[in-house]
C-alpha cells in the first residue's frame, strides 16, 4: 500500500520507557481506511503500547504517527477525534447509559435534539435502546461492553481503538460479541485497530493480523495467510496448534529443501527460512494436514508413530503421537462415523505433502 493511501501509518516508530530500552522498535505499519486490523502477541510484545501512542495516552520516542496523512504525534488525545473501547469497560459508574453517551457529545459541543438522536442511533446499533435510563451497576458485563461500544461509535469516529474489549467476558459471549464487532465495523465502514492475546479472536475478527513479539512485527498478513504460511517459527507456534520437529537442512532445490531430522528421518519441505545446506531449522506441520495410513502419493513422507493419547473433542479427535523422537506431535481428524478409535500403544503410519511442511529458522 502506497503511503500515501494510508489512514493510519506508523513511519519509524520506537517507544522507550527509559531511554535504553526499546519496546517497540523501528515500527512501520500501513492501514487503509475501513480496515479492521488486530495487533496480537504475547504480554510485554508491544501491541498494546503501539495502541496507546496512536489513541495518545503515550508518546512516541522516535518516529511519526500519522492520521489520514497528518501526523498527529503532538495532537493531545481528545482531539484526535478517536473512539476507545477497553476491557474494563471505562463507564463513569453515578451516569445513566445515556448520559454515559451524551458525554463525549457535550464534550463536541453538540445540541441536545442530535445528541438524543445519535444517542438511540447508538444503543440501537448495540441492541440496547430499552437500557437509555439504567446505570452500568444494573447491567451484566456484556450489556455493559455493548453500552462502552456504543459509547466508542455514539460520536461517529473514523477510527475506533479496542484493548482486550472481550477479555472479562465468558466463552459464548465473547463468540457472540466478536461477530456483532466485526459486522458493526463493516456496516459503519470504520477502521478498527484491535489488540487481543486471544488468537483465535484475532483470527475470526480481522481482515489482516500484525503478529508482535521483542517490539517488532514478526509477520503482518490475512489471517489464513498467517495461519497456513506462518513466515518464521514464533509466528507458526503462536498462531494455532503446530508441530515442530528440529533438524538440519541436506540439500535446496528450488522451491522444495531435504531435511534430515533429529531423529535421523529425512523429509521435504518449502524451504522458507532457510538457503543452504547446513543450516538449522525448525519445521513446521499443521496437525490437519497430518494423516493416518496416508494415501497421498508419490510425494509424500510418511513416518512411524505411536500413539499416546486419543481424545474426543466433538467435532474432531486429537491424537497425541510420539513421533521422530518427540511426545508432543498431534494430529486432529475430523469426527466421521468410520473413524477408528485408537488406544494407547498402538504403532501407526502418518503422513503428509511436501507443501504443507515448511522449513523455518531454528530459534
Amino acid at each position: 500500500m502506497a503511503k500515501q493511501d494510508a489512514f493510519v501509518a506508523f513511519e519509524r516508530v520506537q517507544k522507550s520507557y527509559d531511554g535504553e530500552t526499546l519496546v517497540v522498535k523501528d515500527l512501520n505499519l500501513s492501514m487503509p481506511k475501513g480496515e479492521f486490523l488486530t495487533m496480537l502477541g504475547p504480554s510485554g510484545s508491544g501491541k498494546t503500547t503501539c495502541l496507546m501512542m496512536l489513541a495518545g495516552f503515550e508518546t512516541a520516542t522516535h518516529g511519526a504517527i500519522k492520521l489520514d496523512g497528518v501526523s498527529i504525534n503532538d495532537i493531545s488525545p481528545h482531539k484526535r477525534g478517536i473512539g476507545m473501547v477497553f476491557q474494563n469497560y471505562a463507564l463513569f459508574p453515578h451516569m445513566t447509559v445515556a448520559e454515559n453517551l451524551s458525554f463525549p457529545l457535550e464534550v463536541r459541543k453538540m445540541g441536545k435534539s442530535d445528541r438524543e438522536a445519535k444517542i438511540k442511533r447508538a444503543l440501537d446499533m448495540v441492541q440496547m435502546g430499552n437500557f437509555a435510563g439504567r446505570r452500568p451497576t444494573q447491567l451484566s458485563g456484556g450489556q455493559q461492553q455493548r453500552i462502552a461500544l456504543a459509547r466508542a461509535l455514539v460520536f461517529e469516529p473514523e477510527l475506533v481503538l479496542m484493548d482486550e474489549p472481550l477479555g472479562a467476558l465468558d466463552k459464548q459471549l465473547r463468540e457472540t460479541l466478536q461477530f456483532e464487532i466485526t459486522r458493526l465495523a463493516h456496516d459503519l465502514g470504520i477502521t478498527v485497530v484491535y489488540v487481543t492475546h486471544d488468537q483465535t479472536e484475532a483470527l475470526t475478527m480481522s481482515d489482516r493480523v500484525a503478529v508482535f513479539d521483542d517490539g517488532r512485527i514478526q509477520q503482518l498478513a490475512p489471517p489464513d495467510e498467517l495461519y497456513e504460511k506462518p513466515q518464521n517459527s514464533f509466528v507458526a507456534q503462536f498462531i494455532g496448534e503446530n508441530n515442530a520437529l528440529d533438524g538440519t537442512v541436506q540439500e535446496v532445490r528450488g522451491n522444495r529443501c531435504t531435511v534430515r531430522l533429529e531423529s535421523g528421518d529425512v523429509i521435504d519441505a518449502l524451504p522458507v527460512n532457510v538457503s543452504k545446506p547446513g543450516d538449522k531449522t525448525r519445521v513446521s506441520i499443521r496437525p490437519e494436514r497430518v494423516e493416518f495410513n496416508p494415501e497421498l502419493g508419490p510425494d509424500a513422507h510418511t513416518l512411524e508413530a505411536e500413539v499416546l493419547e486419543f481424545v474426543y473433542m466433538g467435532d474432531v479427535f486429537r491424537t497425541r503421537l510420539r513421533v521422530a523422537g518427540r511426545d508432543d506431535f498431534v494430529v486432529k481428524t475430523r469426527n466421521r462415523a468410520d473413524q477408528v478409535r485408537l488406544r494407547p500403544g498402538e504403532k501407526v503410519k502418518i503422513g503428509w505433502l511436501p507443501e504443507d511442511c515448511r522449513a523455518l529458522d531454528a530459534t
